[in-house]
């Protein structure tokens, strides 16, 4: 006889805007999320018997998710993650876990004159800040925090050669090329008993985050990479150094491609080698590297 083997539901997408003000110093600060909150627990029935006793409606999961941002922080995203999703399984008897993921949009304050100007703000980037906190009855809660599509690239400083060939490869070996990635990264925080010592650590989240964005864009620029696979476990380990709470950390890097171009067919013009100065960049296919390291 068929049963449920596992089950979550939830609202996606809940656009989520909140701005702070200073009255002292009349100056606002602002934060614009993307939230998901899915729910599981004994839900079963409204499966299989269409008894929608045990549904909690996705857009009482919306109003919530407003309602916790007007009576609580907002900022790390990793607390108010978990100050949601304690709120549900505290709330609903029947409901044992709550998966919260919060993406966090860039908006940076503008300066005028060479003055921070208190309520004016542009986004300066694509790259995101995501939080995925799973809240567990009785068991804690696991956070991992990330970023995400933090494009980068540099005109040389990258090599790539001594790897396997044979009768299916055309590829030469490379000793001075263009890397250019999309940043995909995350970091499992040591779960945390309850909601309380998520909020002793609370301080932990964003220094951490500016750690490993630093670390990011330093490895990146300075290193000579021997390969990207290189690169990002050294990347790896200096968040795992540089954070004890952090039990493992992973990274995601597709290779953004850029191709020299013969032009010597047009009166013998040099544009290859060491004589490269026009490519075309290329969209797909592509490498993709991926790599977890744990503590």
């Amino acid at each position: 006889m068929p049963s449920v083997s596992k089950a979550r539901y939830g609202k996606d997408n809940i656009r989520l805007y909140k701005v702070e003000r200073d009255e002292a110093t009349k100056t606002h600060t602002v934060y614009e999320y993307t939230v998901t909150v899915l729910l599981e627990g004994e839900i079963e029935s409204s499966y299989t018997q269409a008894d929608n006793s045990v549904v909690v409606a996705t857009d009482t999961m919306k109003q919530t998710t407003y309602i916790m941002a007007k009576q609580n922080p907002i900022y790390p995203p990793e607390q108010f993650a978990a100050i949601l999703g304690t709120h549900f399984i505290e709330t609903y008897k029947h409901i044992h876990s709550a998966h919260i993921t919060v993406v966090q949009h860039r908006w940076t304050r503008m300066s005028v004159d060479g003055t921070p100007h208190p309520h004016s703000f542009y986004r300066d980037g694509a790259d995101k800040r995501l939080v995925q906190a799973d809240v567990y009855e009785g068991k804690g809660i696991e956070i991992r925090s990330g970023i995400s599509d933090l494009l980068v690239l540099k005109s040389t400083g990258s090599q790539f050669h001594g790897f396997v060939t044979n009768d299916y490869s055309i590829l030469q070996d490379t000793y001075d090329r263009i890397l250019s990635t999309s940043v995909d990264a995350g970091w499992a925080w040591s779960t945390f008993e309850s909601l309380d010592a998520v909020k002793k650590d609370v301080a932990k989240f964003n220094e951490t985050w500016d750690k490993a964005r630093e670390i990011t864009f330093r490895l990146f620029a300075t290193e000579n990479s021997p390969s990207v696979q290189n690169t990002m476990y050294k990347m790896c380990e200096e968040i795992l150094a540089a954070q004890p709470l952090i039990s493992k950390v992973d990274y995601a890097l597709p290779n953004k491609h850029y191709f020299e171009i013969d032009l010597s067919w047009h009166h013998g013009i040099k544009n290859t080698g060491p004589d490269a100065e026009v490519y075309a960049p290329q969209s797909d296919p592509n490498g993709l590297i991926t790599c977890t390291v744990s503590r």
